[in-house]
Order: C-alpha cells, then sequence, then structure tokens
C-alpha cells in the first residue's frame, strides 16, 4: 500500500516515513515539495500519488507566535488539515493525523482520556483542535494526541538545513555541554518519543482498528524537573538545573499545567507505549554515542 507523508521534513515526519517505509510504498513529501495550506496543491498531489494513507506530519507549532499570528497557526494547523481530509475523502483513502495536549486547560489531577472535555487556552491549541475536527472529514480517519515531542530530527539537519529538535532536545544539548538547565517544576507531562509514536502509527495502520481519536505518549507522566534529572542521569553528566515555575517566565501563550493522558484507548487496540523513563534511556544512548568527544 502507498502511504503520502506530508510535512517529511520535520521531526516527527521524518521519523514517520522512515519506519513506514519498511512495509509500505512510502511518498515523503516535505513543506517545500507540498504546501498543505495550498488546497489545489494538495489535491493535485493526492491524485498524482494515489495513496491508500495521507499521514499528516505538518505543522505550525509556534505556541508564542501563534498568539501574533493566529492566521499562520490557523492555515496549516487547521485548514491545512481540512484539505488534506477533503483530498483522503475524495480517493477513499485513510488519514492519519497528529494532535496535541494543549488542547486541554491542564486543570485535571489524573490522566486525560479521550472522551475528556477540551479546553484550549491558546490560539496553537484552538488551532489543534479545529484540526482535529476537520480530520473527521476524512472517509477513514485517525487522530493520535502526541505531546512533548523528542528524538528523530534532532539528530540530524532538516530540509532546509538547519538542525531540528524540540524542548526535550534542546535541554540534552545543553546537559552535554555542561550549561544550566532551567526546567518546569509544575509543569506534568508524558513526553512522547518519535520513534514509539511513529511505531504506533504503524501499529493502528496494520491492525485498523475503529476509527477516531486515540491519544498516543510516553506511558506514566512527571514534571519537567523530573524528566530533566531522568535525561541527565542516563547521559551520566552532572546537570546544574533550577527549577522554575510557568508564573516566573512571561510567556505570550499560556500553557496547560497537567498535561498527562491515558493510552489505555490505544493499548486495548493492540499497542502498548512504552514508559517515559525508558524512551528516555534509548534517546539517551543515541545521544551519548552521538556526542562530540
Amino acid at each position: 500500500m502507498r502511504v503520502l507523508v506530508a510535512g517529511a521534513g520535520g521531526q516527527l515526519g521524518r521519523t514517520v516515513a522512515r519506519v513506514l517505509a519498511d512495509g509500505y510504498d512510502v511518498m515523503p513529501l516535505t513543506r517545500a515539495e507540498l504546501d498543505i495550506t495550498d488546497d489545489a496543491a494538495v489535491r493535485a498531489a493526492v491524485a498524482d500519488v494515489h495513496p491508500g494513507v495521507i499521514v499528516n506530519c505538518a505543522a505550525y507549532n509556534a505556541v508564542d507566535g501563534a498568539e501574533d499570528d493566529p492566521v499562520a497557526a490557523l492555515e496549516v494547523n487547521a485548514l491545512g488539515v481540512r484539505a488534506l481530509a477533503g483530498a483522503a475523502a475524495a480517493i477513499g483513502a485513510t488519514l492519519v493525523h497528529y494532535g496535541t495536549d494543549f488542547v486541554f486547560d491542564g486543570t485535571a489531577s489524573e490522566p486525560y482520556g479521550e472522551d475528556d472535555p477540551p479546553n484550549p487556552l491558546s490560539v496553537y491549541a484552538a488551532s489543534k483542535l479545529l484540526g482535529e475536527w476537520f480530520a473527521r472529514g476524512a472517509r477513514h480517519y485517525y487522530v493520535l494526541r502526541v505531546e512533548s515531542l523528542f528524538g528523530g530530527g534532532a539528530l540530524a539537519p532538516g530540509a532546509d538545513g538547519r538542525r531540528l529538535g524540540s524542548s526535550l532536545d534542546r535541554i540534552a544539548d545543553a546537559l552535554l555541554a555542561g550549561r544550566e538547565v532551567r526546567a518546569f517544576t509544575d509543569r506534568v507531562v508524558s513526553p512522547s518519543y518519535v520513534d514509539d509514536v511513529a511505531a504506533a502509527t504503524g501499529s493502528l495502520l496494520r491492525a485498523a482498528p475503529a476509527q477516531g481519536l486515540y491519544h498516543c505518549v510516553g506511558s506514566g507522566h512527571a514534571t519537567w524537573f523530573e524528566v530533566t534529572q531522568e535525561l541527565a542521569a542516563r547521559l551520566g553528566v552532572q546537570p546544574a538545573i533550577r527549577g522554575i515555575t510557568l508564573d516566573e517566565l512571561e510567556l505570550r501563550a499560556p500553557r496547560p499545567r497537567f498535561c498527562a493522558l491515558s493510552n489505555r484507548k490505544l493499548a486495548a487496540a493492540g499497542f502498548e507505549m512504552p514508559h517515559w523513563r525508558d524512551a528516555v534511556a534509548r534517546y539517551a544512548r543515541i545521544r551519548r554515542r552521538l556526542a562530540p568527544r
């Protein structure tokens, strides 16, 4: 079966394209090759490739930037998804789209499930929630909510030559360089390793469970401070970690404080996400191997 991966030059897209290539005929398209905000271009690309599955890894991820440029966020995170869903529906393809934990307000005390009502706090979060809704326009779809992605493209340049990476990747850079790291003590997350997200995506496509929304994050949860401590230990470095709170930073967009997600639905569909500590350990082994000596 042929799989079109949109946003294949990014952190998640590169990994998804690589993992799915073992079993599928993958057509990876970077943003330069397919701008999902261009409806006509999306229709033409999908008609030309005629995939059985479209995987959308394209996203506008500048959480604070979206507050000042909401149109850009909405074009990519919402309207671009609508274009892909419409193109998928036209040829009967399955659409896989990735959501975010930011759709919740962070006031919970237990991991969120797929049935918990969203309440986005920012433009970015609202744009991603709209994208989830637009994904339903495909005849068959999966929306996988991920959070605090790390790994994948962080270890190599992206399609435009810039080094890709996420918060945890930048923390690893600082730890390996002996720089001080500031980490939130009041923001709880379930970090998602891109390799595990890609593996889960492949599992869903093979098992073909009921369509719909699935949480796809590292099992368990911790504060960013605890995650940073674990990463430092796995890297074998003596860290200089300073705990901070969200209130100490003047962030343009509000962040949900408790973002843990439950993977129970994904597990019931046949895929158990590894614990985030296990994922951090695997990631740290790669970073240590590639670190300059």
